[in-house]
């Protein structure tokens, strides 16, 4: 099982350049407006929701090595939640343009 911080890590490190990002995904953002965008970073395949436009919060990962994080309304923050404003835009940023 992954927590929602080591999520938080790989997201991060493709801010940071460190790991490639590519959607997987037939939808780009623009067709999604509301619903599920899947990237691959680095073998790790991450679900966003997004909702009416905006990046909401992570659905699910999957790592290379076959553990799983999936999205609680139970937890206080996602890997999502967890990224500085400024983390959460750049993010949002280059969902927008994969």
């Amino acid at each position: 099982m992954l927590s929602a911080h080591e999520v938080y890590q790989i997201l991060r490190d493709a801010l940071k350049g460190i790991r490639s990002m590519r959607r997987i995904a037939q939808e780009s953002w623009d067709e999604i407006y509301c619903g599920l965008m899947t990237i691959e970073v680095d073998g790790w395949q991450i679900t966003f929701f997004i909702d009416c436009g905006d990046l909401d919060y992570c659905d699910n990962c999957l790592s290379p090595d076959g553990r799983k994080y999936e999205f609680s309304s139970k937890e206080a923050f996602d890997p999502v939640g967890l990224l500085s404003s400024d983390e959460h835009r750049k993010l949002e940023e280059l969902l927008r343009h994969i």
